[in-house]
């Protein structure tokens, strides 16, 4: 079956969703399917299995979400539902994003698992009972081992982002678990790309699958120039202003995350002198329609905004749209940049990026298929440049007021009686026109702004230094920290297991909350492999990953001895005597 975004849209209650969740969706602000959502739902509904090809941020956790939860049985407190996903942040993702499709549904649980947590936190929610349970395979796989996870009672298994499992060396786990799991429970396998390997899986395990393809194309508007900013958190406010000064706008829409977010950007936009208002789920309706008949009208420059409480906003003069949050999927980005460009009108959408967003820039990227131009925050020399134009501009325009002569009376006396320069009175006026911030922005220095700043975003919240874009790990040589000491470790795992650098730095980075930085060299031997990481490991993350699997081994790290000491050819304990060999290649 395929289908494209031309096709009639449905609403969720025409695809057979329960009403509980028909609710939260109500809530979330969703209001018709996307393409693989209305495709797969009636399928999964009606218990087949299925094969969805489709990009991410297509809408496929909706997809598979919402039929599981329509079909779930809340007295039964074993896992019903497996996810499998990829990495742990989007186990992360998709379980946040199923605890909301549950909201009116009591005493339903989600639990994510996945490497780098502590396996007491994970125990407890399985103690607890989890109806659904998202996980990473390796630590799935951990927890099958120790008995500790009961999936005999298992309905539902997604595999989620299929290709990217394969990708990061999970291939042998995730067959493993579909062969350890009910033969009569109902599997969802979603995936970009069909290569060989998982279209064998799906033919293996997935009897009479519907098979669904989603072929999509660019949904944003053409006329909407797209650009983003990357910036550290505590700096998106400072940014946001540097933009209303240098950007001339009409009327624009900020989204934020959540409620109170909206209220604390408009607090301190309405502090900088602009004129702003906050809309969101707590405004009652004449509020909010009060609210927006002074945007339309002009009396409202700037409406800061979440993405439920501007669904089915029109309003014609808005001429930019600010992502001051950006969104978790790409619906949603589409939708908020649709506020602006409309009725044949350009526009403008603006994009924040703090440093460990940017995988979510490249999943909206992905699903649009549109670039969208890195921009840099406006200079304190372009913000004062401008300052200096709109002065100007405002003694243009007061040059034809009726008061001009009554005024032009007074500064003649007032040189007159006390003999000062017309050009020092008129500067004096200047001065008082100006409030005690200054006229013109005093520069910032580059490395507070950009550094200190960025690195405080980093590890805001406790959260480690994020890593770059799968395809930046993988390839090409990698520059560990030069502040960290690194040591050598040795795995059980080399080329015999056919492993690629890509499976090791994915899977260690999994289960042991690893970031790019924290790898060096990567050294891979016909049976084993030598990684250079910190050496002063916490014991945790070592303990985790020595239960890590590659392409289906168990990699038993250690600290590597290295090899032994040269003695001469034939001598016994000799290097040539071990058997020990250079590496075939550096990574």
């Amino acid at each position: 079956m395929t289908t494209s975004e031309t096709e009639q849209q449905l609403s969720f209650a025409d695809l057979g969703i329960s009403e509980a969740v028909l609710h939260a969706l109500n809530d979330v602000g969703y209001e018709t399917p996307s393409p693989i959502q209305a495709a797969t739902i009636p399928p999964l509904l009606a218990g087949r299995h299925v094969v969805g090809l489709a990009q991410t941020g297509t809408g496929k956790t909706a997809a598979f979400a919402l039929p599981v939860l329509s079909r779930i049985d809340l007295a039964q407190h074993k896992p019903q539902a497996l996810v499998l996903a990829p990495t742990r942040e989007l186990a992360l993702q998709v379980s946040e994003a199923i605890g909301k499709y549950a909201k009116y549904l009591p005493g339903l649980h989600v639990l994510p698992i996945y490497g780098g947590q502590s396996y007491g936190i994970q125990l407890s929610g399985l103690r607890r009972g989890a109806h659904v349970v998202v996980g990473t395979p390796g630590r799935i796989i951990d927890h099958l081992e120790k008995k500790t996870l009961d999936l005999t009672e298992l309905r539902f298994l997604v595999l989620d982002e299929a290709d990217e499992m394969l990708n990061l060396g999970f291939a042998d786990d995730v067959e493993t678990i579909l062969a350890g799991t009910p033969d009569d429970k109902q599997v969802a396998l979603f995936s970009a790309t069909m290569p060989s390997q998982i279209r064998r899986i799906a033919k293996k395990y997935l009897t009479d699958a519907a098979e669904i393809t989603v072929k999509s194309k660019t949904v944003t508007a053409a006329n909407t120039r797209q650009r983003y900013i990357s910036v550290a958190h505590s700096q998106k406010m400072d940014a946001l202003t540097r933009i209303l000064e240098v950007e001339p706008f009409d009327a624009m829409i900020v989204f934020a995350r959540t409620k109170s977010a909206t209220e604390e950007v408009a607090e301190k936009l309405r502090a900088r002198g602009h004129s702003a208002a906050a809309i969101n789920g707590d405004l009652v309706q004449a509020q909010r329609e009060r609210t927006i008949g002074q945007l339309k009208s002009g009396a409202l420059d700037i409406l800061v905004a979440t993405d439920v409480a501007a669904r089915g906003l029109d309003v014609e003069r808005i001429s930019h749209v600010v992502n001051y949050d950006i969104p978790q999927d790409s619906e949603s980005y589409v939708h908020r940049i649709g506020r602006t460009g409309r009725a044949g009108r350009s526009g403008e959408a603006l994009l924040f990026v703090t440093p460990r967003e940017r995988h979510l820039l490249a999943t909206i990227e992905r699903a649009t298929r549109q670039p969208i131009t890195e921009i840099p925050i406006p200079s304190v020399e372009d913000v004062n440049a401008q300052r200096i134009t709109k002065f100007a501009d405002s003694i243009t325009a007061s040059l034809d007021s009726e008061e001009l002569g009554f005024f032009r009376g007074l500064i003649s006396d007032y040189e007159r009686d006390h003999d000062v320069p017309v050009l020092d009175i008129a500067a004096a006026l200047a001065v008082l026109s100006q409030d005690d911030k200054g006229f013109l922005l005093k520069p910032e220095p580059v490395r507070k702004f950009k550094e200190r700043e960025a690195s405080r975003d980093r590890i805001a919240g406790g959260e480690r230094e994020p890593s770059a874009p799968r395809s930046a790990r993988v390839a090409g040589p990698r520059k560990a920290r030069s502040d960290v000491p690194m040591a050598k470790y040795r795995l059980r795992v080399g080329r015999r297991h056919k492993v690629q650098p890509g499976a090791i730095v994915g899977a260690l980075a999994n289960e042991g909350g690893l970031s790019r930085a924290d790898f060096g060299h990567i050294d891979i031997h016909g049976d084993h492999t030598l990684v250079e990481l910190p050496a002063q490991l916490p014991a945790g993350t070592l303990e985790a990953l020595k239960r890590t699997r590659v392409s289906g081994q168990l990699i038993e790290i250690t600290l590597d001895d290295g090899p032994p000491a040269r003695r001469r050819p034939g001598q016994p304990g000799s290097a040539a005597d071990s058997g020990y060999k250079k590496p075939r290649r550096t990574y």
